[in-house]
């Protein structure tokens, strides 16, 4: 029996024409589709779209827009891809992470860098791995397909902005590849025999302060007073810059844990934060209750905390553990002391 896969088309590049004013997402479902036209052969595919946008227009709604037209699905299809454009597709891959939980079916993101319509386009072999993927008995969860790799959900990032291999896998080794329409898995993913859990509400007042040298603490009660959480993206292992370290610690004695959370991470892509090494971090840590990345990519740290702080009434403790507690493989550290 064929697999019965629904191919979700959100816009991006894949679904892109050649305009005088730029590249536009244009093309329907079907059109998108029809650039493959063997592959109905082999799998039942049904076509719906959602919406036609450039990627950099997506927002955390669009995210529950798609986890819902999932959900409403998800007993009619033994799999799901999601065309998407790549600029916040590793966003939306970890958000998909945090609203649809241990899903024993597969849900596929996947776009390109070049419109399907071009003579020379990655676009037809990175839709084409992802149905296959997606059909794949083995395959569940969440997962980026590009470029002949397979990225989980909650650990890619977009790295490169031209080259076809525009996704890595950050801190976590590459789940699969796919070489001439075979998969080889180098991690065996553990399917749950239960049904998955989905969620339909994200908490948006989350706000990432990159740090910059010199960087004047003008804006920071401004921003405690509009945000809910603020991720501060320091620099090298985790710390804050004496030009900023008393405006933050008057902000943070102004309020509890909980009602604003700070969570710290780092600008640096690899392997991770680890703010108590230095001085400038540990004083901090120290003083104040705070949250810690450690090795999760910002994509995840930012749509997990959305994910977490949209539920009501919660205590420092109810945080600190929902954190703390690994979904999707979003970090290696649980529960530090």
């Amino acid at each position: 029996m064929k697999k019965k896969l629904l191919i979700l088309t959100t816009g991006g590049t894949i679904a892109s024409v050649e305009t005088p004013a730029g590249l536009i997402p244009a093309l329907s479902s079907e059109q998108l589709l029809s650039y493959l036209p063997e592959i109905g052969e082999d799998f039942q595919l049904t076509t719906k779209a959602l919406y036609s946008l450039d990627s950099t227009d997506v927002t955390p709604q669009h995210w529950i827009t798609i986890a819902e037209e999932i959900r409403s699905s998800y007993d009619d299809f033994d799999g799901f891809v999601v065309c998407h454009g790549t600029d916040t597709m590793a966003y939306t891959a970890a958000a998909l992470s945090y609203l649809i939980q241990n899903s024993p079916k597969p849900i596929v993101l996947t776009g390109a860098q070049k419109p399907i319509g071009f003579e020379i386009t990655d676009a037809k072999g990175n839709l084409r791995d992802s149905i296959l993927y997606a059909a794949d008995s083995q395959s569940c969860g969440v997962q980026i397909v590009f470029d002949g790799e397979v990225i989980l959900g909650t650990r890619a990032k977009k790295t490169k902005s031209l080259s076809y291999a525009a996704f890595s896998s950050i801190n976590y080794p590459v789940l699969a590849s796919i070489r001439d329409s075979r998969i080889i898995r180098y991690i065996r993913q553990e399917q749950e025999a239960t049904e998955p859990t989905f969620y339909n509400k994200l908490n948006t007042r989350v706000f990432l302060l990159k740090l910059t040298p010199g960087e004047l603490p003008t804006l920071l009660p401004e921003i405690f007073k509009v945000y809910d959480c603020i991720i501060i993206e320091s620099f090298g292992v985790g710390g804050i810059p004496d030009s900023l370290e008393s405006a933050l610690f008057r902000e943070l004695r102004k309020y509890r844990p909980e009602e604003k959370i700070l969570a710290m991470t780092t600008q640096v892509t690899y392997e991770g934060s680890h703010i108590e090494t230095y001085e400038v971090g540990r004083k901090l840590k120290d003083r104040f209750s705070i949250l810690e990345a450690k090795d999760m990519t910002l994509e995840a740290l930012l749509t997990k905390l959305m994910w977490i702080l949209s539920a009501e009434g919660q205590s420092w403790d109810d945080i600190y553990r929902k954190f703390y507690t690994p979904v999707a493989a979003d970090t290696l550290y649980s529960q530090p002391k």
